[in-house]
C-alpha cells in the first residue's frame, strides 16, 4: 500500500493551462515568473511557417516548417489548434510537443486566445484550464501600454480600440483573475494551478488505491 500511496504522490495526467489577456494586462510578465517559479511548467513550442529571424533558434523559439510541411502535420491533425496570421504565416500547437509532457505528470503553460482555447477545448476537454486576466481599469490599462515605451501612440490606440472586442469572451474562461497587484496575480494563479493539480481526472492510480481501500475496509 506504501509504494501506491507514493506513486499517487509523484505521479499524475497534465494539465494544459491557457492564459490570456487583453495587452498591457502583464500575461507575458506574469507566464515568465510562473515558468521561473515552477520547474514542473513547460511552455510549448509552436511550429510556424514564419521564417526565422535573426538570433531565434529551431525547436526553441518555434519550429520552422514550409508550407507543404505546415499543410502535411493539418492532414495528419497534428495540431491541438492552429491560426492563420493576418501577415500571411501560419502558426500550430503540435499535439506530440503538449503530450510529452502532460502523459509524464508535467503541466504546460499556453499565451492563447480564445479562437484557440475553443480549439483546444474541443480536441482535450479534459485536460484543457483556462485563465482570463482582467485589468483593474481601462485607465490604467492605457497607462501600462504608455509606459512600456516599445508602441507608437497610433499603436497604442489601435490595441485600445480592439479592447471590447477581446474582453467580451471573459466568459468562455475557467477562471477569471483581476490583475491589480502582479505579485498576487501569481500568487492567485499558483493557487490555481495547485487546485487543478489535485482534481481526481487527473490522479492516476486513484482507482487503484481505492479499491484497496475498500478491499481492507471488507475483508479486514
Amino acid at each position: 500500500m506504501s509504494e501506491v500511496i507514493q506513486r499517487l504522490k509523484t505521479v499524475r495526467r497534465g494539465v494544459m493551462f491557457v492564459i490570456e489577456a487583453p495587452s498591457g494586462t502583464g500575461k507575458t510578465t506574469l507566464i515568465k515568473k510562473l515558468l521561473a517559479q515552477d520547474e514542473n511548467l513547460k511552455f510549448s513550442v509552436s511550429v510556424t511557417t514564419r521564417p526565422k529571424r535573426e538570433g531565434e533558434v529551431d525547436g526553441v523559439d518555434y519550429y520552422y516548417v514550409t508550407d507543404a510541411e505546415y499543410d502535411k502535420l493539418v492532414k495528419e491533425d497534428a495540431f491541438y489548434e492552429k491560426v492563420d496570421s493576418q501577415y500571411g504565416s501560419r502558426y500550430g500547437t503540435l499535439r506530440s510537443e503538449v503530450d510529452s509532457f502532460i502523459n509524464v505528470g508535467q503541466d504546460v503553460v499556453f499565451d492563447m486566445d480564445w479562437v484557440g482555447l475553443r480549439q483546444m477545448k474541443e480536441k482535450a476537454p479534459n485536460d484543457v484550464v483556462s485563465i482570463y486576466m482582467l485589468p483593474p481599469s481601462i485607465k490604467e490599462l492605457r497607462k501600462r501600454l504608455e509606459g512600456r515605451n516599445t508602441d507608437s501612440q497610433e499603436v497604442i490606440d489601435k490595441r485600445m480600440a480592439l479592447i471590447a472586442d477581446k474582453m467580451q469572451h471573459w466568459v468562455e474562461y475557467d477562471y477569471v483573475v483581476i490583475c491589480d497587484d502582479p505579485d498576487q496575480t501569481v500568487d492567485t494563479i499558483q493557487q490555481i494551478f495547485s487546485a487543478e493539480r489535485m482534481k481526481r481526472v487527473r490522479q492516476i492510480g486513484l482507482k487503484e488505491f481505492t479499491q484497496k481501500l475498500m478491499d481492507e475496509a471488507l475483508h479486514g
